[in-house]
């Protein structure tokens, strides 16, 4: 006997509109149909506004000549440099103070916080102050603080500061170091070298640690490390002739000629961001530190481990997998922080694109570029962050 198409007895049919994974989906379409109507309005509207007052539109003044100079440039910046030149010498400028800032905060943010749980009375309190001091006066004080409190008052060309006598000098200014030049030969062979350095610590430190779970002997990983990245590059050095000469800069009557200057708006912003946002990392490694149980402590105690072993073996490894993902967020943080450097004029990605958008009047244009820029930055930096992160999440076995 055939059986009756339809829906068996007892079932009730779903109306397609009482249906939840439907009616989601016709939701999301609204919803991204919304969005896409709003973004292009906007966009439509922009245009409509700028052609109604004559104002240009487009990016391509981005080659016409700048005719401006930059006080800092890691790249080539010659005198008929154009718009784009112009933009990408302060977006180089922002990545280097970005780096090196978040390489100074992370050191201090680690010391700091280390240093909160310290067992000295005089270095927890020391550390104490620095968390509680900085972290709570404004990013933008602490600038003017370090360029017109600290650089600006140093003294003239002619009393320069020199730690080193004759090869270094400090003054208000900006400090002096010797001029590095290097034959094409050498800095391509030393490139190659720091290249093949990093390659070979990454398969030794895989070898190490395959060692250290069949056979338990640890190695000392970080010195090795280290000399190989130290000794690949001097091989390099020594085996293409040593082709690196350094120029000292001289002192004249009144100013001091060669070398190579580091202006004061990029020390006082470096050290401004890096100590602000070092007082905030302070605090998340203090409580990544306070969530690893205490027992894990005294068991690496039990086994005869010494404090700074305990620290670094035991305790620190768990740590990060509390201090990571708030850590990301700092490091986004100082990255757009940077744009503070107008402040002081030194020359980061906003303060160039100030001045194109002064000169050229393509705000938009000008802006669209800041944000895509910033915006790219911060994905990739949450990227690489999430990336480890992973790495250092436990693994069920």
């Amino acid at each position: 006997m055939a059986l009756a198409d339809g829906p068996a007895a007892g079932e009730a049919k779903v109306v397609w509109y009482n249906d939840p994974v439907v009616r989601g989906r016709i939701f999301q379409g609204l919803t991204l149909a919304f969005v896409v109507f709003l973004t292009w309005g906007i966009i439509h509207n922009t245009a409509v506004n700028l052609q109604s007052r004559n104002i240009a539109q487009g990016f391509g003044f981005l080659s016409t000549t700048a005719g401006f100079d930059i006080a800092q440039s890691l790249i080539s910046y010659p005198q008929d440099a154009d718009y784009g030149r112009a933009i990408l010498v302060g977006l180089v400028n922002t990545v280097l103070v970005a780096v090196l800032g978040v390489i100074l905060a992370t050191i201090f943010g680690f010391i700091g916080g280390v240093a909160r749980l310290s067992s000295n009375y005089v270095v927890r309190k020391l550390a104490t102050g620095y968390v509680e001091i900085v972290r709570n006066v404004p990013l933008l004080l602490q600038i003017f603080f370090w360029y017109f409190g600290v650089l600006r008052v140093l003294p003239g060309p002619r009393d320069s500061i020199q730690p080193i006598p004759g090869w270094i000098f400090l003054n208000n200014r900006g400090l002096i170091m010797p001029q590095v030049t290097m034959t094409k030969l050498t800095a391509d062979a030393m490139f190659y070298a720091v290249l093949a350095a990093i390659v070979a610590i990454v398969v030794l430190r895989s070898v190490f640690r395959k060692l250290q779970e069949r056979t338990g002997t640890q190695a000392p990983v970080f010195l090795i490390s280290l000399a190989v990245l130290i000794a690949f590059p001097v091989v390099a050095y020594l085996a293409t002739g040593a082709g690196v000469t350094l120029t000292a800069p001289a002192k004249s009557t009144f100013n001091i000629t060669g070398g190579t200057r580091v202006i004061p708006e990029f020390m006082a912003l470096l050290m401004a961001l890096a100590f602000y946002t070092g007082a905030f990392i302070a605090e998340i490694v203090r409580a990544g530190i306070l969530a690893v149980s205490h027992g894990q402590t005294e068991a690496a105690s039990s086994l005869g481990l010494k404090p700074n072993n305990i620290l670094r073996l035991v305790v620190v490894p768990q740590a990060l997998r509390v201090i990571i993902p708030p850590l990301t967020s700092q490091y986004l943080n100082l990255t757009k922080n940077s744009s503070l450097a107008v402040a002081v004029g030194y020359p980061d990605l906003v303060s160039t694109g100030g001045t194109v958008l002064n000169q050229t009047g393509q705000a938009v244009e000008v802006i669209a570029i800041w944000m895509v820029i910033y915006l790219g930055t911060s994905l990739t930096t949450s990227a690489f962050m999430n990336w480890y992160n992973a790495k250092m999440a436990i693994r069920e076995r």
